[in-house]
Protein backbone atom coordinates (compact mmCIF):
# COMPACT_ATOMS: atom_id res chain seq x y z
CA UNK A 1 0.00 0.00 0.00
CA UNK A 2 3.00 2.07 -0.45
CA UNK A 3 1.22 4.48 -3.36
CA UNK A 4 -1.85 4.44 -0.58
CA UNK A 5 0.00 5.53 2.25
CA UNK A 6 1.71 8.54 -0.12
CA UNK A 7 -1.09 9.30 -1.50
CA UNK A 8 -3.11 9.80 2.03
CA UNK A 9 -0.31 11.71 3.33
CA UNK A 10 -0.52 14.16 0.53
CA UNK A 11 -4.71 14.57 0.49
CA UNK A 12 -3.91 15.43 4.08
CA UNK A 13 -1.75 18.14 3.36
CA UNK A 14 -3.57 19.09 0.85
CA UNK A 15 -6.52 20.06 2.79
CA UNK A 16 -4.83 21.00 6.20
CA UNK A 17 -5.29 24.27 7.28
CA UNK A 18 -8.47 24.34 5.27
CA UNK A 19 -11.66 25.40 7.80
CA UNK A 20 -14.92 23.50 7.86
CA UNK A 21 -16.52 26.48 5.96
CA UNK A 22 -13.78 26.14 3.75
CA UNK A 23 -14.17 22.50 3.01
CA UNK A 24 -17.72 22.93 2.60
CA UNK A 25 -17.43 25.68 0.08
CA UNK A 26 -18.79 25.02 -3.32
CA UNK A 27 -17.53 27.10 -6.65
CA UNK A 28 -20.85 26.30 -8.52
CA UNK A 29 -23.97 24.05 -8.30
CA UNK A 30 -22.52 21.09 -10.25
CA UNK A 31 -18.85 21.08 -8.98
CA UNK A 32 -17.71 19.07 -6.09
CA UNK A 33 -16.42 20.88 -2.35
CA UNK A 34 -13.48 19.67 -1.15
CA UNK A 35 -15.77 18.28 1.36
CA UNK A 36 -17.58 16.19 -1.00
CA UNK A 37 -14.07 15.09 -2.91
CA UNK A 38 -12.97 13.46 0.74
CA UNK A 39 -16.43 12.31 1.27
CA UNK A 40 -16.17 10.26 -2.06
CA UNK A 41 -12.72 9.36 -1.27
CA UNK A 42 -13.34 7.55 1.73
CA UNK A 43 -16.62 5.84 0.01
CA UNK A 44 -14.81 4.39 -2.90
CA UNK A 45 -11.83 3.38 -0.42
CA UNK A 46 -14.92 1.83 1.50
CA UNK A 47 -16.48 0.40 -1.44
CA UNK A 48 -13.51 -1.07 -2.67
CA UNK A 49 -12.62 -2.83 0.47
CA UNK A 50 -16.23 -4.19 0.69
CA UNK A 51 -15.74 -5.44 -3.04
CA UNK A 52 -12.26 -7.14 -2.20
CA UNK A 53 -14.09 -9.06 0.71
CA UNK A 54 -17.02 -10.00 -1.29
CA UNK A 55 -14.75 -11.72 -4.14
CA UNK A 56 -12.64 -13.38 -1.74
CA UNK A 57 -15.66 -15.60 -0.61
CA UNK A 58 -15.93 -16.76 -3.98
CA UNK A 59 -15.00 -20.02 -5.41
CA UNK A 60 -14.37 -19.25 -8.72
CA UNK A 61 -10.79 -17.56 -10.02
CA UNK A 62 -10.47 -15.80 -12.68
CA UNK A 63 -6.75 -14.56 -13.11
CA UNK A 64 -6.14 -10.95 -15.51
CA UNK A 65 -3.23 -9.25 -16.88
CA UNK A 66 -2.30 -6.25 -15.22
CA UNK A 67 -3.80 -3.21 -15.92
CA UNK A 68 -2.19 0.36 -16.13
CA UNK A 69 -3.98 1.60 -13.19
CA UNK A 70 -1.17 4.00 -12.83
CA UNK A 71 -3.32 6.35 -15.72
CA UNK A 72 -6.13 6.98 -12.86
CA UNK A 73 -4.23 10.50 -12.03
CA UNK A 74 -4.56 11.29 -15.67
CA UNK A 75 -7.87 13.43 -15.44
CA UNK A 76 -8.05 14.26 -19.06
CA UNK A 77 -10.50 11.30 -18.98
CA UNK A 78 -13.72 11.81 -17.07
CA UNK A 79 -15.13 9.19 -15.00
CA UNK A 80 -18.31 9.30 -13.56
CA UNK A 81 -18.44 7.95 -9.86
CA UNK A 82 -20.70 4.72 -8.98
CA UNK A 83 -23.39 5.84 -7.02
CA UNK A 84 -22.55 4.09 -3.88
CA UNK A 85 -19.27 6.83 -3.65
CA UNK A 86 -21.05 10.03 -4.90
CA UNK A 87 -21.00 12.02 -2.21
CA UNK A 88 -23.94 13.90 -0.45
CA UNK A 89 -24.85 18.01 0.40
CA UNK A 90 -24.58 17.91 4.04
CA UNK A 91 -22.26 19.81 6.23
CA UNK A 92 -19.33 18.31 7.59
CA UNK A 93 -16.33 18.98 9.77
CA UNK A 94 -12.52 18.13 9.06
CA UNK A 95 -12.31 15.78 12.10
CA UNK A 96 -15.66 14.10 10.89
CA UNK A 97 -14.54 13.16 7.24
CA UNK A 98 -10.71 12.30 8.58
CA UNK A 99 -12.07 9.56 11.12
CA UNK A 100 -13.86 8.20 8.14
CA UNK A 101 -11.19 8.66 5.99
CA UNK A 102 -8.82 6.86 8.79
CA UNK A 103 -11.71 4.17 9.11
CA UNK A 104 -11.59 3.24 5.07
CA UNK A 105 -7.72 3.71 5.03
CA UNK A 106 -7.42 1.17 8.39
CA UNK A 107 -10.56 -1.48 7.18
CA UNK A 108 -8.34 -1.59 3.45
CA UNK A 109 -5.27 -1.93 5.24
CA UNK A 110 -6.16 -4.75 7.70
CA UNK A 111 -7.60 -6.40 4.90
CA UNK A 112 -4.13 -6.70 2.85
CA UNK A 113 -2.58 -7.93 5.60
CA UNK A 114 -5.10 -10.62 6.39
CA UNK A 115 -4.88 -12.26 2.59
CA UNK A 116 -2.16 -13.53 0.82
CA UNK A 117 -1.09 -12.08 -2.28
CA UNK A 118 -2.20 -15.31 -4.23
CA UNK A 119 -5.72 -15.02 -3.41
CA UNK A 120 -6.13 -11.28 -4.20
CA UNK A 121 -4.12 -12.38 -7.62
CA UNK A 122 -6.90 -15.17 -8.68
CA UNK A 123 -9.50 -13.18 -8.62
CA UNK A 124 -10.87 -10.13 -10.36
CA UNK A 125 -13.64 -7.53 -10.65
CA UNK A 126 -14.47 -5.60 -13.71
CA UNK A 127 -13.63 -1.75 -13.45
CA UNK A 128 -15.53 0.80 -15.62
CA UNK A 129 -12.54 1.54 -17.61
CA UNK A 130 -9.44 -0.93 -17.06
CA UNK A 131 -12.21 -3.70 -17.36
CA UNK A 132 -11.46 -7.05 -15.34
CA UNK A 133 -8.68 -5.95 -12.99
CA UNK A 134 -7.22 -8.52 -10.21
CA UNK A 135 -8.00 -7.62 -6.54
CA UNK A 136 -4.55 -7.02 -5.77
CA UNK A 137 -4.63 -4.01 -8.17
CA UNK A 138 -7.33 -2.63 -6.76
CA UNK A 139 -5.53 -1.84 -4.00
CA UNK A 140 -3.01 0.78 -5.35
CA UNK A 141 -5.79 1.53 -7.36
CA UNK A 142 -7.53 3.59 -4.37
CA UNK A 143 -3.77 5.53 -3.45
CA UNK A 144 -3.78 6.32 -7.89
CA UNK A 145 -7.30 7.04 -7.44
CA UNK A 146 -6.90 9.69 -3.97
CA UNK A 147 -3.83 11.09 -6.08
CA UNK A 148 -6.22 11.95 -9.33
CA UNK A 149 -8.84 13.61 -6.41
CA UNK A 150 -5.93 15.82 -4.82
CA UNK A 151 -5.50 17.92 -8.41
CA UNK A 152 -9.03 18.33 -8.25
CA UNK A 153 -8.82 19.80 -4.37
CA UNK A 154 -6.11 22.19 -5.32
CA UNK A 155 -8.78 23.49 -8.01
CA UNK A 156 -11.24 23.76 -5.73
CA UNK A 157 -8.30 25.77 -3.58
CA UNK A 158 -7.90 27.98 -6.37
CA UNK A 159 -11.43 28.84 -6.90
CA UNK A 160 -11.90 30.17 -3.50
CA UNK A 161 -9.26 32.15 -3.89
CA UNK A 162 -10.28 33.89 -7.02
CA UNK A 163 -14.16 34.18 -5.58
CA UNK A 164 -12.68 35.91 -2.52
Amino acid sequence: MKVNEEARTKLLETVDGLSDEELNWKASEDEWSVRQVLEHLYLMEGGVTKTIQSQLTKEETHETAGKPIERTVDRSTKVDAPDFAKPGDSFATAAELKDKLKASHTSLQQLEDSVPTEQLKARSYPHPVFGDMSLDQWIPFVGYHELRHIEQIEEVKEAMIAAH
